[in-house]
């Protein structure tokens, strides 16, 4: 039966299982060598090993928000680049003392900047001009705690941190003129969250209505000089948006948009026109590629949920190769895993995470564009996690010799170490969860020949009390080695995402997306943009291992039993014990093979 109570134990070395022709020598830990940020534990798999302590634990105070692992930009020296950098962090806060929230924009007055005012002034420069000098009239200011808190127009700023804001200020805000451009992190905050507020396409049609609009003067031949100077930042602000948000744009209204702003664009400055043109050509590429990868996901999982005849029976299927005939190196078979969690990890947009939730409050979706919530890469990770336990379980329940169950319960508890040691957290989860599963937790005869000695040490590292807080400690170590890695290897970090997407809900339940003023609570909005950024710097590591095509295709095409199935594969192994246990069997075998008779 799997333990449930952590003590130290020791890790081993993790030898190949059997004989195929896997010859591969064996990979080397990414803490092992010398290269983990603590020489005192440069094997965490050597040596004893107190369940207390945590491999991933750095001794180094750690911040409420990440150090920035990518350069920053600045955003008063915001110039337009057509070699934008999308694995760039678009959400690195400032050092400290300032908030990790707020803004480089020199004068928080520039922050609001009324659109009639800037035409009467002759454009939109001008009146953001006239706003600053006219700063200390309109500004209100009083003391708060520790702070100042002062407000702007409709914007309200805390310590030069931006809290909240008319839904028309924020707009306006995220509007570049010829003498400002809005802040990094405050583009990717407002982007990623609009949506809880307002269609995607109907923002971009007022952002670049009224960047236009602000370079109208009456004077034609002014109006085209005025806009060719705004032109770079304007795309600037398009690219940064198809970068970081492609998906936005499989709407068609989208293109359409962004292909007028194309045409608007060409008439006044040529080298932002070609620009868009680059622009437009990397987004219908990543688009294409999503469709495919899309395609891909839809035909792998019509091949994986057949239901072949040598899974209808625990003696037919005893026919069926196993994990250990196709792998028997839990380094390989962990790096595979690895494989298949940055590929799906990768097409995840980050507006998935705001669209889960974004039905919550049908006062502000009431245009329903929501209602058909475009999450389905994200769901697709979360079936691959499902599917990942099922398979554990099954090869576990499938063969017929209590002996060939433990082998491979040994040889998952191994996969799931090598994971560990990788900064697969997910894969981690996913085994231990197959591993927990009543079918496999009921075997006790199969368990009573395992060493679970690392198993209960893994366990204790994902044990869900004090909210993941072994987890959570692990997870900060893996981050740090990351923003310190020497090699791509050390890079990974793929963190239990049903945890993080259950992080990411309660933090939108637990927080108003307006106040009782009716400004959006911006405070929310840059923890959720935290939160976010953290996956894109996760998302865009390339996993540096070499791919092995027939393991893949095994892990992500084999069929798997159903609940039912595994349930009366774990009874044909070890028979029932009780007459509760003898009557779900009977249960089990009648509805299945009504089901076979009707299929």
């Amino acid at each position: 039966m799997p333990p449930t109570t952590p003590y130290a134990g020791k890790f081993s070395s993790c030898a190949p299982y059997g004989n195929n022709n896997n010859n591969h020598p064996q990979p080397q830990s990414p803490y092992r060598g010398g290269t983990g940020p603590k020489a005192a534990r440069d094997n965490v798999y050597n040596g004893n090993y107190s369940s207390a302590e945590n491999p991933y634990d750095i001794p180094q105070p750690h911040s409420a928000y990440r150090s920035a692992s990518v350069s920053s930009v600045n955003a008063k020296e915001h110039h337009y680049n057509s070699s934008y950098a999308v694995s760039e962090n678009p959400y690195s806060p400032p050092p400290p003392p300032h908030s990790p929230r707020q803004h480089s924009t020199s004068c928080p007055g520039r922050a609001y900047r009324h659109t009639s005012g800037s035409s009467s002034n002759g454009g939109g420069s001008s009146g953001s001009e006239q706003s600053c000098r006219n700063n200390s009239a309109a500004t209100k200011a009083r003391l708060y705690g520790h702070g100042i808190t002062a407000s702007y127009g409709e914007m309200c700023y805390h310590d030069n941190s931006l809290v909240s804001a008319s839904l028309e200020a924020l707009i306006q805000h995220l509007v570049p003129t010829v003498d400002y451009y809005p802040d990094r992190s405050y583009v990717f905050t407002f982007l990623l969250s609009s949506r809880l507020f307002l269609h995607p396409y109907e923002l971009m049609t007022r952002v670049c209505h009224l960047c236009v609009e602000q370079q109208r003067s009456g004077d034609a031949l002014l109006d085209k000089i005025r806009f060719r100077e705004v032109a770079p930042k304007l795309v600037q602000l398009l690219t940064e948006w198809t970068e970081t948000f492609p998906y936005d744009f499989r709407d068609e209204r989208m293109m359409r948009c962004l292909k007028d702003m194309t045409h608007h664009v060409a008439r006044g400055d040529e080298y932002s026109w070609r620009a868009m043109q680059q622009m437009t050509q990397r987004l219908i590429k990543r688009l294409s590629a999503l469709g495919q990868y899309e395609e891909a996901v839809a035909a792998l999982n019509a091949v994986a949920t057949e239901r072949p005849a040598s899974l209808k029976s625990k003696q037919a299927s005893a026919q069926r190769s196993d994990v250990l005939s196709v792998c028997d190196d839990p380094f390989v078979l962990a790096q595979q895993l690895t494989h298949i969690e940055l590929d799906r990890l990768s097409f995840i947009g980050p507006e998935e995470f705001i669209q889960t939730f974004a039905m919550k409050d049908p006062l502000e979706n009431h245009k329903g564009f929501f209602r058909k919530r475009k999450t389905s890469n994200l769901e697709a990770y979360v079936n691959w996690f499902n599917r990942l336990s099922f398979l554990v379980a099954t090869e576990i329940c499938m063969p017929v010799k209590k002996k060939h169950r433990a082998r491979i319960i040994e040889f998952f508890i191994d996969v799931a170490q090598e994971c560990f040691n990788i900064g697969n957290f997910n894969s981690l989860m996913a085994i231990i969860t197959g591993m927990n599963m009543s079918p496999v937790a009921r075997l006790k005869k199969t368990w009573n020949k395992v060493n679970t000695d690392k198993f209960e040490i893994l366990e204790h590292q994902m044990d869900p009390s004090s909210n993941f807080s072994n987890y959570r400690t692990a997870l900060r170590g893996a981050t740090q080695r990351s923003e310190t890695a020497h090699s791509s290897q050390e890079k990974i970090v793929i963190p239990f995402f049903s945890l993080l997407i259950k992080d990411i809900y309660f933090l939108n339940e637990g927080c108003a997306n307006r106040l009782t003023n009716g400004h959006i609570n911006f405070e929310k909005l840059w923890e959720l943009a935290k939160q976010v950024s953290e996956f894109l710097v996760w998302r865009q590591v390339v996993c540096p291992f070499d791919r092995d095509r027939r393991i893949l295709q095994y892990l992500v095409t084999t069929p798997v039993f159903s609940e039912d199935e595994l349930h009366l594969a774990s009874y044909e192994s070890e028979g029932p014990e009780n007459n509760m246990e003898k009557d779900s069997r009977r249960s089990l075998r009648s509805s299945l093979l009504h089901r076979e008779n009707r299929s």
